[in-house]
């Protein structure tokens, strides 16, 4: 059972009781004021009627309250009425009787609307005032009148600071009930985003590592194998080829500290994008591949996350075309021509392909590419080469920024 079950079942009690004691009150104090109007008969009489104008307050009440009915409780405050009415008239009009009428009062301000609850009222009114008229005169009934119109206006409006007392705190506890389930949902949001974005430096480090690993070891290989094949024919050249392997390996420790020091390591922080794809075309042409950059337009400096990713773009296409193409040209076009955006195309002579897709390292870039907010085209056919194509906006969108800022 949850704390306010616990609470109603404590008002409820105390109301029980309170109307108890109202009732015996009313009863004693009408005993002792004119004992001469009380025979045993009449007395066992008004006990009789007292004891059931208590057990149908309580458990009566408590009927209305679980029907929620209005039939029902004009039912019930009706019959009140009428057995209050017989207790006073029993006790020749007697002030304290009229006690057992305003807890009427009060439950008809809880499970009445306004307008029965005046009705009550004016019932009450008329059952305690009547009486006097009959008996005395009406001039006591008016001075009767006003008093007890001014202790039922004392109970109806303590009954409804009482009632909105009890609203407020329900209200009050229900939004703290509210307030920690979103707090919960918070929590739980928050366990999430977390996981999220563990998922998302997961994706980016698998990235990083194969865009710029892969490719210092994949370039490794393609100089250590060129120098094998000339080794017996043309020492020089293959000794200038595992020079080139060396300093590859040197790049790649280079770029793996980076990348476990700060995890952002850029090769793009101290040289332009021009310059550093043209190390990259250096690379595949030192592999043996008849590789030509050419750039068009104004070159202008862009935002280091758009400059990165057209960098890696151009080391994923030289990479691939080194690996898969058996190309014997290649082609690399920088376009500053859009002030808008700036496109890169890498595209080889080799066998090509009967798939766009690509592997990871083809869905990588696409994850790169559009995040700032740009496009990757790919244009390939068995026995017709591969064209990579990736177009990038100037400015990197604030999502791209957020998310490439830690890529290099």
């Amino acid at each position: 059972m949850n704390t306010k079950s616990d609470r109603d079942i404590r008002t409820g009690r105390a109301a029980n009781l309170a109307l108890f004691l109202v009732v015996v009150v009313g009863c004693v104090s009408t005993f002792i004021a004119t004992p001469h109007l009380f025979t045993w008969p009449k007395t066992l009489l008004l006990i009789g009627l007292g004891a059931l104008y208590s057990i149908v307050g309580t458990y009566g009440w408590a009927c209305c309250e679980r029907a929620a009915s209005p039939a029902v409780r004009v039912l019930y405050f009706a019959f009140q009425i009428l057995l209050g009415a017989a207790m006073v008239y029993r006790s020749g009009g007697f002030g304290p009787m009229a006690l057992i009428l305003f807890p009427l009062a009060a439950q008809g301000v809880v499970g009445l609307s306004r307008r029965w609850m005046l009705v009550i009222c004016a019932l009450i009114l008329a059952v305690l005032v009547l009486p006097i008229g009959l008996g005395a005169n009406w001039a006591n009934a008016v001075q009767g009148f006003m008093g007890y119109l001014a202790a039922l206006v004392f109970v109806v409006v303590f009954t409804q600071v009482a009632v909105n007392e009890q609203e407020a705190r329900a209200e009050v506890e229900r939004l703290a009930g509210e307030l920690g389930e979103a707090n919960l949902r918070l929590r739980q949001y928050a366990v999430q985003v977390e996981e999220l974005a563990t998922a998302q430096e997961r994706n980016r480090l698998a990235r990083e590592i194969h865009d710029g690993l892969g490719h210092y070891l994949t370039a490794i290989n393609m100089q250590i194998q060129a120098a094998l094949a000339v080794l017996e024919s043309d020492r020089s050249r293959a000794l200038d080829g595992l020079g080139k392997a060396q300093s590859l390996t040197q790049d790649a420790l280079a770029d793996v500290r980076r990348l476990v020091a700060a995890l952002r390591a850029s090769p793009m922080e101290h040289r332009p994008l021009t310059e550093a794809v043209a190390a990259s075309v250096d690379e595949c042409r030192a592999a043996g591949i008849l590789t030509a950059l050419t750039v068009t337009g104004a070159a202008r400096r862009l935002p280091q996350p758009v400059e990165l990713t057209l960098y890696r773009a151009a080391q994923e296409g030289l990479t691939n075309l080194r690996k898969h193409a058996h190309a014997s040209r290649a082609d690399v076009v920088l376009d500053y021509g859009d002030e808008a955006t700036v496109r890169l195309v890498v595209r080889d002579n080799g066998v090509g392909s009967s798939k766009t897709e690509g592997g990871f390292g083809l869905l990588g870039l696409r994850e790169r590419v559009q995040l700032l907010g740009g496009q990757v085209r790919i244009r390939t056919a068995p026995r017709q080469g591969f064209t990579l194509e990736v177009e990038a906006p100037s400015e990197a969108r604030r999502q791209g920024d957020k998310e490439t800022r830690g890529w290099g």
